[in-house]
């Protein structure tokens, strides 16, 4: 038993798989072959963005999909070649393989393997909640940034030239000298392949529109002969069992590698995160961060000894896995066979399929990551993620995807340290029923005469204590009317654990407030509070600082402190009962 539940742990995909189901053997079969009729042009599209051969695309695929599946949590989630990896591949390693091609490879897969090991060192520490450190807007402004510098850099593909900028904005600039440069024919392929992919998607969308389009372009070339018109063609791959290797580390390289391949391994796992939890939310169950930060490692690692290059969540591969039924991660491995088989065998017909047609499904592919819609609307919900976005999105436009990326992790640092260092804070009420409620919400919850019920969102640790202190003083001072007498502090909101320099200012705190005539109530974990308040030797009492079970309770308690006429707070069963099983209201009825 216990050997099960250590492998449940490691791998429970495989744990899911011993306990398949015969009725999932058919939606899985199709789902499979659904998914591999997509991944295999895009794989193929993708190598090239990369800067790789195409069959490097197809090795991509297969060990890491059969990875994914032993050791991955998500039954609909594919994994496989992304826009976003592979542009981050492409603009750290260029530079490097100073355009030897077989350098070029190698360093490939040294980054996809050094970012396997930072996602299983990551799960090793369960950082898994590093899923929700990138928000939204940051990863939006994020996806349109590399969409926009994908498709800018496959316009060379697409009309037939080479540009000589290396950067997206110089690009843009002098995009208008190469319209000279155009190759016609290489612009025709384009706009077939184009028309094609848009009229599959129009009249038969559950069809292949990729694989289509590139079948199409590819049988015209074979009649035609594509030196006959001087089209770029993907041309011989060797094909065959890729032969198992480990990457080369050299140190200085390693170097260069180290923070790009961690910036990688954060944008993969939370673009991951987030198409593994809307389908796992949508199919009716959960996955586990950490399990699934190893899952990504193992999976990258799988790649990188096949000769294969960084992968991440498909999100595109994934729906049409949901939208054809599959049930298990069985769809992964039947999709990774039909790929292998292409692959191993079947490699001649894929020589004919035209570099423009690639660009055209890269730039289709790299639409599906835009949502400038979702962007702007931004400005009327929440305008510090519409700044948060659109600085972004801007950085990665002007300052290339590595930096770009770069300033989103720090940029998701800075707003969780703002959130932190900030939060939002409240005084609190009571209604007519003895009902606490937050003030300003409602015309019927008044202040408590006398009385000033304070409550902090974050919880309190050494860079927060300060403004803590100033905020409390603050409103002890600017309130309208008498000032009050008492102050009670909502505990359980920020005294989440013990902090020396908390504490310490709790003591100047009371020492203030005491000099003020001003008692202080803490209200809410009562014997955690009385404990770090005797260590931090600040005497709790009568003569020192109050401590009560919740805020109900320490109402009743400072009723000395109030009108007479007001209303008596709301007394639960359990408060009846006494001090000791009083209930701790969440978060306080507001």
């Amino acid at each position: 038993m216990r050997d099960f539940f250590t492998l449940a742990r490691w791998m429970p995909g495989l744990v899911a798989l011993l306990g398949y189901q015969r009725a999932w053997l058919l939606p899985d079969l199709r789902a499979g072959l659904s998914v591999a009729a997509v991944a295999l042009p895009v794989a193929i599209a993708y190598a090239e963005l990369a800067g790789v051969g195409a069959v490097v695309g197809l090795y991509s695929c297969i060990l890491p999909m059969i990875a994914y599946a032993l050791f991955g949590s998500s039954r609909q989630l594919i994994v496989g070649p992304d826009a976003a990896t592979c542009a981050v591949i492409a603009a750290v390693v260029t530079p490097l393989a100073a355009g030897d091609a077989g350098r070029h490879w190698q360093l490939v897969m040294t980054m996809t393997a050094m970012t396997g090991v930072w996602c299983l060192i990551a799960s090793r520490f369960k950082l898994g909640v590093l899923a929700d450190f990138l928000s939204r807007p940051i990863l939006m402004g994020l996806l349109n940034g590399v969409a926009i510098t994908i498709m800018v850099g496959q316009l060379s593909s697409i009309f037939g030239f080479t540009f000589d900028q290396s950067e997206l904005i110089e690009r843009i600039a002098a995009a208008p000298s190469y319209l000279a440069l155009i190759h016609w024919p290489t612009l025709g392929i384009s706009l077939l392949t184009l028309v094609v992919m848009l009229a599959c998607r129009r009249y038969r969308p559950q069809w292949p529109s990729s694989l289509l389009g590139l079948a199409v372009t590819a049988a015209l070339l074979w009649l035609l002969g594509p030196e006959r018109i001087g089209v770029a063609v993907v041309g011989t791959l060797s094909g065959g069992i890729p032969r198992l290797q480990l990457p080369e580390f050299p140190p200085g390289l390693m170097r260069e590698l180290v923070l790009p391949a961690l910036n990688l391994a954060m944008v993969s796992f939370v673009s991951m995160m987030l198409t593994a939890r809307s389908f796992a939310a949508r199919n009716g169950y959960d996955i586990d961060a950490d399990n699934e930060f190893r899952a990504l490692g193992v999976a990258n690692l799988a790649s990188a000894v096949s000769q294969g290059f960084a992968i991440s969540g498909a999100d595109s591969r994934t729906a049409v896995n949901d939208a054809n039924g599959g049930k298990s991660q069985l769809v992964s491995i039947v999709a990774a066979l039909i790929i292998a088989l292409v692959t191993f065998f079947l490699t001649s017909p894929l020589q004919y399929i035209p570099t423009a047609a690639l660009g055209v499904v890269l730039v289709m592919a790299s639409l599906s990551l835009t949502d400038f819609r979702g962007l702007w609307a931004l400005r009327h919900s929440d305008r510090s993620a519409f700044w948060l976005a659109w600085i972004t999105f801007v950085s990665v436009l002007f300052m290339g995807v590595i930096p770009g990326i770069t300033l989103a992790v720090l940029l998701g640092l800075f707003q969780f340290l703002r959130n932190v260092m900030r939060p939002t804070d409240q005084l609190l009420g009571m209604s007519e029923e003895g009902v606490v409620h937050t003030l300003g919400q409602n015309e019927a919850i008044r202040a408590v005469t006398g009385v000033l019920i304070y409550r902090f969102n974050s919880p309190l640790t050494y860079f927060n204590a300060a403004y803590f202190k100033r905020r409390v003083l603050q409103l002890l001072t600017t309130g309208e009317g008498h000032p009050p007498k008492c102050l009670i502090i909502d505990a359980v909101s920020c005294f989440t654990h013990q902090d020396i320099s908390v504490m310490s200012m709790v003591g100047e705190l009371h020492k203030e407030l005491k000099r003020r005539g001003i008692h202080m109530v803490m209200a809410g974990r009562r014997s955690q509070m009385t404990h770090w308040l005797h260590q931090a030797g600040i005497r709790v009492g009568e003569e020192g600082i109050l401590v009560y079970p919740d805020l109900y309770q320490a109402l009743r308690m400072t009723r000395r402190y109030r009108e007479p006429d007001e209303p008596e707070p709301a007394v639960s069963p359990e408060a009846a009962a006494g001090p000791a099983t009083a209930r701790a209201p969440s978060p306080v009825d507001s």
